[in-house]
């Protein structure tokens, strides 16, 4: 008997009608994930595929992870002072799988989070996404790789949103090269913010340059931008981040966020890891 998903359904349902059902299936992904990272056999280093980390910038690199290769972006982030919430505190968590050289899924959610707003605590399980990205051009060097990507809010969760809010649907895209031993990302954002029953179109840009240090470091700084239509205002920030490469399957990250409007969130602080499974899902 041949099991049928109807992904086109899937990804377009209504949100409203899956809060009960993606909790239970965002935490029985991270807990295959968990099982899958150790119980995967370790490659020989000169074998194993490289991850390609998008944490913890705001930024996604228009390249793709390796074709049948598992990635998990896993992280703590801590957030202060902005327009929903005085303090802010979450994992979170996004899965990545190329099931082709330009064709990637991802997921991403926050599978736990605690919050303070107006004086009272609470905690939650916050917003759930599903997307792909698609390499319109790929390049290498100095010439760029061009991409697009979209996400679809699958779970609208309890928890207050950061200042950049969570769309109802994303398109967004990308640019990455490599320019003079620097690498950059740069994004454009198309969003669709919802308050019921008020849609409005969000608007940003980001735009993140690394650069090798001693050893297998690297230090990243990201400048972006996203307009607050519902705020009639504008966020923005100034992000910094140090990256560590323990081998070519995980990468350590930790860094911060300074916001830079009186409607951004005030600081952000993060510490996590890019872990690649050396282990390929299915043969060439």
């Amino acid at each position: 008997m041949t099991a049928h998903i109807d992904l086109a359904g899937f990804l377009f349902a209504d949100p409203e009608k899956n809060r009960k059902t993606w909790p239970a299936v965002t935490c029985l992904c991270l807990v295959l994930g968990s099982l899958a990272q150790s119980s995967a056999a370790q490659a020989p280093a000169s074998d194993e595929p490289q991850a390609n980390p998008a944490r913890p910038t705001v930024a996604t690199p228009a390249t793709l992870t390796p074709v049948g290769y598992l990635q998990f972006e896993t992280g703590f982030l801590g957030a202060t002072h902005s327009p929903e919430f005085s303090s802010r505190y979450g994992f979170n968590e996004v899965i990545k799988l190329a099931v082709a050289p330009r064709l990637e899924f991802l997921a991403s959610s926050e599978p736990a989070v605690r919050f303070t707003a107006n004086g009272r605590g609470g905690s939650g399980i916050a917003d759930t996404l599903l997307g792909l990205q698609v390499v319109l051009m790929p390049g290498e060097g100095a010439k760029p790789t061009l991409a697009a990507s979209y996400f679809r809010r699958v779970y609208n969760g309890s928890p207050p949103d950061l200042d950049l809010g969570t769309p109802d649907n994303s398109f967004f895209v990308l640019a990455s090269a490599d320019v003079e031993g620097f690498h950059y990302d740069a994004n454009a954002f198309f969003n669709e913010l919802v308050q019921q029953p008020v849609r409005r179109a969000q608007f940003g840009q980001t735009l993140s340059v690394s650069h090798p240090l001693v050893g297998k470091f690297s230090l990243t700084g990201e400048i972006w931008h996203f307009t607050q239509p519902f705020l009639r205002s504008h966020a923005a920030g100034n992000l910094w981040a140090v990256s560590y490469a323990a081998n070519r399957t995980l990468v350590f990250d930790a860094g911060f966020d300074r916001g830079l409007t009186s409607t951004s969130t005030r600081w952000e602080f993060f510490a996590g890891f890019t872990y690649l499974l050396p282990r390929r899902l299915w043969r060439n």
